[in-house]
């Protein structure tokens, strides 16, 4: 499915039961493993991609196996027209979105005397812009005591040197998700992040040399770097009613990367 190889979840819980979810950038890596994560909780899970096709079929074939239905639907967040057509297929097939994962997202470095507003835009257009957009289309299929979920970064509130606008598309989105915890909690939908560290994922790979990559490690409390499946863990309990009394809130699941 990728190269970083993804683990399916025995969990005896099925938490999500009759749930309907809908994970943005559901293909791969994080994403990939909070989709597994749902349907293994019983979720029906709709993921959506951008070029992957064949990852996208084949999680869709992998959830299939655990006996929950699952769909995969192309779509680029940062794109008005395909969110909407992305939310009208999941309309079609499922008929309405019980919990949002807002995971899609890009990362780019550039060192500021080489900021662009290209760059901006590319960050911006899918970090925050598309997680608007899917958000403010997906409500409109949303039950009250909805869940929505953005997948932020701890570098939103860490200093990492190339990664300015990366950073500032985080901490906007960490910005979002506590002004919409208050607006939206009339209608009893909770909205909280999760902010991962390091984590092995394919893109990390392409984007930390060796190095850099070992230092994470450590300074990270727990001595090594995160997996999708711990970032999973995470957005499946915020998920349930068992996060219920949570909102607002951006979670660091990062090892102790941050402290």
């Amino acid at each position: 499915m990728n190269a970083v190889e993804l683990k399916t979840e025995v969990v005896s819980s099925k938490r999500l039961l009759g749930k309907v979810a809908l994970v943005t950038g559901g293909s791969r890596g994080i994403g990939a493993a909070i989709a597994l994560r749902l349907a293994n909780e019983g979720a029906t899970v709709a993921i959506s991609y951008v070029n992957n096709r064949g990852a996208a079929e084949d999680l869709v074939t992998k959830i299939a196996s655990l006996g929950t239905t699952a769909f995969a639907f192309k779509g680029n967040v940062a794109s008005d027209v395909e969110t909407s057509a992305l939310i009208e297929q999941v309309k079609n097939a499922a008929g309405r979105i019980d919990i949002l994962i807002n995971n899609a997202g890009v990362f780019e470095g550039l060192p500021v005397d080489q900021v662009n507003v290209n760059h901006y835009d590319r960050v911006f257009d899918v970090n925050v812009k598309g997680v608007i957009q899917t958000t403010v289309e997906a409500l409109k299929l949303m039950p009250d005591g909805g869940r929505i979920i953005n997948v932020s970064s701890v570098a939103a509130r860490m200093s990492m040197p190339g990664a300015s606008i990366y950073s500032a598309s985080k901490a906007a989105l960490d910005a979002l998700t506590r002004i919409w915890a208050q607006e939206l909690g009339s209608r009893k939908i909770t909205v909280n992040g999760v902010a991962p560290g390091t984590t092995e994922t394919d893109m990390y790979r392409a984007a930390i040399p060796e190095e850099a990559r070992q230092s994470f490690t450590e300074k990270t409390a727990l001595g090594r770097v995160g997996t999708p499946d711990d970032i999973a863990a995470v957005v499946a309990f915020l998920a349930s009613d068992d996060a219920r009394w949570i909102t607002g809130q951006t979670i660091s699941a990062d090892g102790g990367v941050n402290i």
